[in-house]
């Protein structure tokens, strides 16, 4: 096995500080700020932007400017120009939802925390060869939920896991009973709707009570 990147273990520091990580699609940048101060009053202090809209770049920039107590990551990084804005607009850790050589390559060789996505044996094999021992498992529950990720788990001892994709209120407690998972990702604390309609005192309090739940002893 190749030895742990320092991007996989900076990764791993960073993904245990909160047992879930809000992944944020936003439009507007106007919200970014508000959105970012409530997750932080709320507990949450990572967040994931995902670069799925044009607003992305420039709301993560926002918060990294003007709320200093969150940790700014870019998710849906799906190319090297993706990987390469997020260490130009200063973030603290990057993401994608699958893997790739190149991003695998790049990401290794720099000392931006980096977690690859992966769904099955071959990918998790490919992310370990380069390094990596801390994944996002996406879509975590339409990719067999927590009976594949411990079947994963079995011959892939060493590797940590933030599920991402169909975990919500109602499941991420039993997720993060799973001795393997470091953390989860999840949209349902600040949904597209709730940050339109700049229900910043709601998104507060999801954040409070994710905070409040517990990681596996």
């Amino acid at each position: 096995m190749a030895e742990v990147t320092k991007s996989s273990k900076l990764a791993k520091e960073l993904f245990a500080l909160a047992p879930v990580i809000p992944v944020i699609t936003i439009d507007r940048t106007a919200d970014a700020v508000p959105l970012a101060q409530a997750l932080v009053r709320g507990g949450l202090r990572a967040i994931e932007i995902t670069l799925r809209t044009e607003a992305a770049i420039d709301a993560a920039k926002a918060i990294i400017a003007d709320v200093p107590e969150a940790i700014v990551g870019l998710g849906t990084v799906l190319t090297l120009a993706d990987l390469e804005r997020a260490n130009e607009i200063g973030a603290a850790f990057a993401i994608s939802p699958g893997y790739s050589p190149d991003l695998l390559r790049v990401a290794a060789a720099g000392d931006l925390p980096y977690a690859p996505g992966i769904q099955t044996a071959s990918e998790l094999m490919a992310c370990i060869n380069a390094g990596f021992d801390v994944v996002k498992f996406f879509p975590a529950v339409p990719a067999g939920g927590l009976s594949a990720l411990s079947a994963l788990a079995g011959p892939f001892p060493s590797v940590s896991y933030c599920p991402t994709g169909g975990i919500g209120e109602a499941n991420a407690a039993e997720w993060l009973a799973h001795p393997k998972v470091i953390a989860v990702g999840g949209s349902w604390i600040a949904p597209p709707s709730a940050i339109k309609d700049a229900a910043w005192d709601a998104i507060e309090r999801r954040a409070r009570a994710a905070r409040g739940l517990r990681h596996s002893p």
